[in-house]
């Protein structure tokens, strides 16, 4: 057991510890572990060495395994260690399999899907998102940035001065959760924004909203799948979809974009993408977000110009949503008690284990000298942009 430790640290660079169910304990690396991964039951130890990652996360789920010390730390470490190469056979057929049972083709399961994630409640989210606009995507952290709120706030208006979106000019937020990115640009820029949203709980609560603030003919949402397109409109903002589209769905929800947008018209294309094709984690489907798919940028690139859009601009945020996740992660372990107040049964130990696992690894995923994953903001033409029609430079962007 010692050897396997011993080359698990070598691979991560980090020393720790683990503990076994009949109390003995090893330790790799110099100094204290930076964290101890205890195992209560031998069918955890077992699950662990068959299915690697995955059964290593699932008994952590089923509390059969604990981890003490720096939990980011166990993640990152994780993910240098080659277990996802344990049991990938076994991983592989399972992962298959989801994607088969969960596919979005029909608009029926992509709305279950959507809700089992989204729908979980206004009063949940509010607990630890930015306050007030509940921006569930990657923030903008820019030199000086302090707060979650203060880089939401910043990542919406970066947008809006990506697409040029000006006063008065009728723009579509494909998947627009609670409304935050449209209450600022109306707030901000006085544009009119129309929400498309397959989730019944963010539409209901985001139409009273609305009603509430006395926006109604400026501000609507209306629920439906984002393959289905109305408009045209003289911008699109889509923050934050393109990774529930499903592989096989991913060409008709980029054709949708594009049918929404008028001909001339910009566009935002705001998603977690891969760098070359490569399959999507079963535990982030499994546990977080079922039926979900992260497409490769190249995927993306060629739907685009299949669609007949021009790619103007692409820029990476990896490194922000690490912050971004960061900051999450904070706010749900503080205020766990307040959330599962609101549900014990539904926000149970197993919830705060699956989702304490997605916060935490995410950002460290997006941190991980080894990752492949990124957070890509395309910026698209419906058509040939001309000299008077988009910036000759990226000026516009800075000089605000």
């Amino acid at each position: 057991m010692q050897n396997i430790v011993d080359a698990l640290q070598a691979r991560t660079g980090v020393p720790f510890a683990i503990g076994l169910p009949d109390g003995s304990d090893y330790r790799a690396g110099p100094g204290d572990p930076a964290f101890t991964v205890l195992f209560r039951s031998d069918a955890a130890l077992l699950q662990s060495f068959t299915r690697g990652q995955m059964g290593l996360l699932e008994s952590y789920f089923d509390q059969s395994v604990d981890v003490e010390g720096d939990f980011g730390a166990a993640l990152a470490a994780g993910m240098l260690s080659g277990l996802d190469t344990h049991g990938k056979a076994l991983t592989s057929v399972e992962n298959g399999f989801h994607e088969l049972r969960y596919s979005n083709q029909s608009l029926a399961q992509a709305k279950a899907n959507a809700r089992a994630h989204y729908g979980l409640g206004d009063a949940f989210y509010r607990l630890w998102l930015d306050d007030p606009l509940m921006m569930y995507t990657c923030g903008y952290w820019p030199e000086g940035t302090q707060t979650l709120e203060q880089a939401q706030q910043r990542k919406i208006d970066h947008v809006c001065r990506k697409i040029q979106l000006g006063r008065g000019e009728r723009f579509v937020d494909v998947g627009c959760g609670f409304g935050g990115f449209m209450f600022r640009a109306w707030e901000t820029l006085g544009a009119i924004g129309t929400g498309i949203n397959t989730t019944t709980e963010q539409v209901d609560w985001l139409r009273a909203e609305v009603a509430r603030r006395g926006l109604d003919g400026k501000l609507s949402v209306r629920e439906a799948d984002f393959r289905v397109a109305d408009g045209p409109y003289d911008k699109v903002v889509s923050i934050g979809v393109l990774e529930h589209a499903g592989r096989d769905q991913l060409a008709a929800v980029v054709q949708a974009h594009a049918d929404l947008l008028k001909p001339g018209g910009l566009g935002m294309l705001h998603f977690i993408g891969h760098i070359g094709p490569r399959e999507t984690d079963l535990f982030i489907r499994k546990h977080v977000f079922p039926g979900g798919w992260i497409p490769g940028l190249s995927d993306v690139i060629v739907e685009m110009e299949r669609c007949g859009l021009e790619v103007l601009d692409i820029e990476n945020l990896r490194r922000h949503y690490a912050l971004t996740l960061d900051e999450w992660a904070r706010r749900f372990e503080l205020q766990w008690s307040a959330i599962q107040a609101l549900n014990p049964q539904r926000f149970d130990e197993r919830f705060h284990r699956v989702w304490r696992t997605y916060l935490v690894g995410c950002a460290e995923m997006f941190r991980s000298p080894a990752g492949y994953t990124h957070l890509f903001q395309i910026v698209f033409g419906k058509g040939n942009v001309t000299r008077t029609s988009y910036p000759m430079s990226r000026a516009h962007l800075y000089d605000a």
